[in-house]
């Protein structure tokens, strides 16, 4: 990280931090007390032995690959919606707490329960430690669902490389309050990459000093391939953000220029962010989006509206590719948001959208085909999901024309026709997590098309604390028996204990992220007599997606 960077960044209150140029990120020593104190509260890991501790430098790798999530959501979005952290130094009990806007009695919260379906006024207990009785839950929008220690966990279970997204949404920020932060984008992008090095910090004071600890943001894939060597998680940066650089789009016009992009992936590949997507959830000066569907779908064109002074410009498609289905608005629903924005925006009638399905009419625009050669030039990883399928054939030409094979489909936010392409530039496709054989589905259907040119593996996208409700729930997979093993049979795995709560897949599904390895050991038994293949190309995974970047780093 830059001087010039470091200057800039905002410190929280609760730590204190030193910018070494060797060292990189290092905590004070008051601070490292607070975070080694033995006798605070904590969640429990709850595993015996250790997955794939054979990685050796110079080897193929072993190991899992974690595609997609947010564990720093909680300092974007105006620091507004998202209830607890990932950590904290003084423990659990400061880290996983509720919105203090949800009391009493989670009565009053209602951003939650809108994204998360429920009534207006639906109740929920506001107390986190040590009981946990109504969060974290698969269906809570609000609740964060990456504790640390259930990081760790999903890490002593074989998780080896792992792309944590910054994210956040200044439509949804505009929305919400109260507001505790500004809602500006790059604001929240570098307050969640200081976060990242903050967490790195803390688990290094944790494991015995710097460069110790598990959890290891990477630049390059030959650092990667390193700290997996050490037995250890190498985290890539990402960002998921609607108006990147500032290239917001208004009326159809541009609020950003060339130059703006130049110095915006300069900045943020000094931050160690490596992946990235050009538009998310708002058409932007970059390119067009994939429209959301359901309730999101009203909310978030709404935040188009916003963000951009339009709705969504739909077409019906006449191609064999199409985005999602833009709902009808629910009057309820933009009741109430417009009630939350008085003195934002004045209320106006949606538009009536023609027969689906339904195309954005936006693409790829010139802005954006300048930044996806920027991103090129860096060796950067290209995110495809979230494009309109205009954008996303678009930008798939390009990345065609230069045989760049730094292009991903992480978390099921493309048209599936797309696939194949995607596999012949060597690319990676990975599904979200959802319920009902819906990750062994889609890994059968990306080996379809896979092009044995390249090293195939598997992946996985949480999505967790990004507004994924469709997380798996009670009995919506198959049942588990406690203790199970991991998928190299090297580490057994109990029911995760945190406080006075044990989690159980079968009865919480996945709640949080400490149990993503219990819900691996549900898909392997959804893959029924694949299973075996299944889990192999699940270890080739992480492997998989090193050869792609190091692919994007040689420019091909």
């Amino acid at each position: 990280m830059s001087v010039r960077l470091i200057s800039g960044l905002r410190v929280a209150a609760a730590l204190t931090f030193t910018a070494v140029l060797l060292g990189g990120w290092s905590l004070s020593q008051e601070t490292q007390r607070a975070a080694t104190a033995s006798d605070q509260p904590e969640a429990e890991v709850n595993v015996e032995g250790f997955a794939f501790d054979d990685n050796e430098l110079g080897k193929p790798v072993h190991g899992l690959f974690q595609s997609h999530n947010h564990h720093w959501s909680y300092k974007g979005f105006g620091q507004g919606p998202f209830c607890g952290k990932t950590f904290d130094v003084e423990g659990i009990t400061k880290a996983m707490v509720d919105c203090p806007e949800h009391e009493p009695f989670g009565i009053p919260a209602w951003f939650e329960q809108l994204a998360s379906g429920q009534s207006l006024l639906t109740p929920h207990s506001t107390t986190g430690w040590p009981t946990f009785t109504d969060w974290p839950r698969p269906d809570s929008a609000t609740h964060n669902a990456t504790y640390y220690k259930g990081i760790e966990r999903a890490w002593r279970a074989g998780v080896r490389l792992y792309v944590d997204h910054l994210v956040t949404n200044r439509g949804l920020c505009m929305i919400y309050t109260p507001r505790r932060a500004s809602c500006d984008e790059m604001d929240a992008i570098r307050a969640q990459a200081q976060e990242a090095r903050a967490f790195e910090a803390y688990v290094d004071a944790k494991s015995g000093g710097p460069g110790k600890g598990w959890y290891r943001i990477v630049g390059s894939p030959q650092e990667a391939r390193e700290v997996i060597a050490e037995g250890k998680m190498a985290v890539i940066l990402g960002i998921e953000t609607s108006e990147p650089f500032g290239c917001s789009r208004k009326l159809g016009k541009p609020q950003c220029t060339k130059e703006d992009i130049d110095r915006g992936l300069d900045e943020v590949y000094d931050l160690g962010v490596r992946s990235m997507f050009l538009c998310h959830k708002y058409d932007n000066a970059l390119c067009g989006v994939r429209f959301d569907s359901g309730t999101n779908g009203v909310v978030v064109n709404l935040g188009n509206f916003i963000t951009t002074g339009q709705f969504w410009q739909a077409e019906t498609c006449t191609g064999p590719h199409h985005d999602n289905t833009i709902p009808p608005a629910d009057a309820g629903v933009l009741a109430l948001l417009w009630s939350k924005l008085q003195g934002v925006v004045d209320p106006v009638t949606l538009p009536i959208y023609p027969k689906a399905p339904h195309c954005n009419k936006l693409g790829l625009t010139e802005l954006g085909k300048y930044a996806l050669e920027g991103m090129m030039k860096r060796g950067m990883i290209v995110e495809l999901d979230h494009q309109s399928v205009k954008a996303a054939d678009e930008t798939l030409k390009v990345l065609e024309e230069h045989n760049y094979s730094g292009v991903i489909s992480g978390h099921d936010w493309m048209d599936q026709g797309y696939y194949e392409r995607v596999a012949k530039l060597g690319g990676m496709i990975t599904p979200i997590v959802e319920p009902h054989g819906h990750t062994a589905d889609i890994w059968r259907k990306v080996k379809a098309v896979a092009d044995p040119r390249y090293q195939f593996g598997f992946g996985f996208g949480l999505d967790q604390n990004g507004l994924h409700l469709s997380l798996p729930k009670a009995g919506e997979s198959p049942r588990i028996e406690y203790p199970f093993t991991s998928y190299d049979g090297k580490a057994k795995l109990h029911k995760q204990i945190w406080g006075k709560r044990a989690w159980d897949f079968n009865t919480d599904g996945l709640a949080h992220e400490g149990l993503t390895p219990d819900w691996l050991e549900a898909v392997r038994l959804e893959a029924g007599a694949d299973a075996e293949e299944f889990v192999a190309d699940m270890v080739n995974g992480a492997e998989a997606y090193l050869q792609m970047w190091e692919r994007a780093q040689q420019g091909r």
